[in-house]
């Protein structure tokens, strides 16, 4: 295997005794405080089931385009469904990716009262010609969720704090699962598949097709690359997690190059994030580790919130500036006037 930029961790260790359980801690700690990102094994996700997901992802972006417009997100005013070729923005400019956004199944929150973040609650958009992509989702969220709770658990323990320290943010965890296509492209220069970005919320778990590159995570000022792994999922933090531990763990400036057609990559994200009303606690460091928390990335144009329904919708009304025009203009309005 080619030498990889980024440290592989297996999460099976936890398992395997306390002095070996005390070593992957250690071992998460370093990678995340170091990096943000690593590679994860011995989660238990079987070969079978990356099959079938991956099965239903070529199936879904297959359908005829009548049927995957069906579902399109603009008509989705909690941001769910498809989203064409085009559709969703970092930074202000077009990533060339095509995908379906898959969130918790709740009802929708009507009071006007609620908090401008609860509008992202809501049901999602299903497309009729394929209804086993909805199963299959199901079984992907429900083990990833279990495995993020594990590393939960794990990262508290490793920053000096109770294993539960995390528990009660995650009781009704706000979790997307986007399963995304990058279109080969032809032009001669590297095209935008995701711009440079850091995630929001707090964990994310992301499979990559096997035998796919083009994710680079940014290390000390250069883009270094994360091809796929085997049997390993690429796992990061975002700004949540820098925020409850004021900067010693580090939220990392990631992006995604389109491949070369006619090539295509598929991949599929799953971020595990506390409830919408959820403030994350700061956890108190132990002294060494204090000492090395160098506060949080202040960027005056990528404001951190603790309440993370704020840093989700900061994001979303970004990312998808034609759903927020149709179903929030005031939110819009709002925004530009306090800018």
């Amino acid at each position: 295997m080619t030498e990889l930029n980024l440290p592989i961790l297996d999460l099976s260790r936890l398992d395997q005794g306390p002095d070996e359980a005390a070593r992957f801690r250690d071992d998460l700690r370093a990678a995340t405080h170091d990096v943000g990102f690593f590679y994860l094994t011995g989660t238990g996700v079987t070969p079978e089931l990356e099959a079938r997901l991956h099965q239903a992802a070529l199936d879904f972006f297959a359908l005829p385009e009548a049927d995957k417009l069906a579902i399109e997100n603009v008509t989705s005013p909690h941001f769910r469904g498809y989203t064409r070729v085009g559709g969703e923005r970092t930074q202000g400019k077009v990533d060339w990716r095509e995908q379906i956004d898959i969130g918790p199944e709740r009802e929708a929150v009507t009071d006007p009262d609620a908090p401008d973040f609860f509008r992202l609650t809501g049901p999602n958009l299903w497309p009729a010609a394929q209804p086993e992509l909805q199963e299959v989702v199901a079984e992907w969220h429900d083990h990833l969720s279990g495995v993020a709770r594990k590393l939960l658990r794990a990262w508290a323990a490793s920053l000096g704090a109770e294993e539960s320290f995390f528990d009660r943010d995650f009781g009704e965890p706000e979790t997307l699962i986007k399963i995304v296509k990058y279109p080969g492209k032809s032009d001669p220069t590297p095209q935008q598949g995701v711009g440079a970005h850091k995630d929001s919320g707090v964990l994310t778990l992301l499979w990559v097709e096997p035998g796919k590159g083009g994710l680079q995570v940014q290390r000390d000022g250069e883009w270094v690359d994360a091809p796929s792994v085997p049997g390993a999922f690429v796992v990061n933090i975002g700004e949540l997690m820098e925020y409850a531990t004021q900067g010693y763990l580090t939220a990392t400036n990631h992006r995604v190059i389109s491949p070369t057609a006619p090539d295509y990559r598929i991949s599929v994200p799953f971020f595990f994030n506390p409830a919408l009303d959820a403030r994350l606690p700061i956890i108190e460091l132990p002294a060494e580790l204090a000492a090395e928390a160098h506060g949080v990335t202040q960027d005056p144009t990528n404001r951190i919130h603790a309440l993370y329904g704020e840093n989700a919708l900061k994001s979303r009304l970004r990312a998808h500036p034609d759903v927020a025009a149709i179903h929030h203009p005031d939110l819009v309005a709002a925004r530009a006037a306090a800018s």
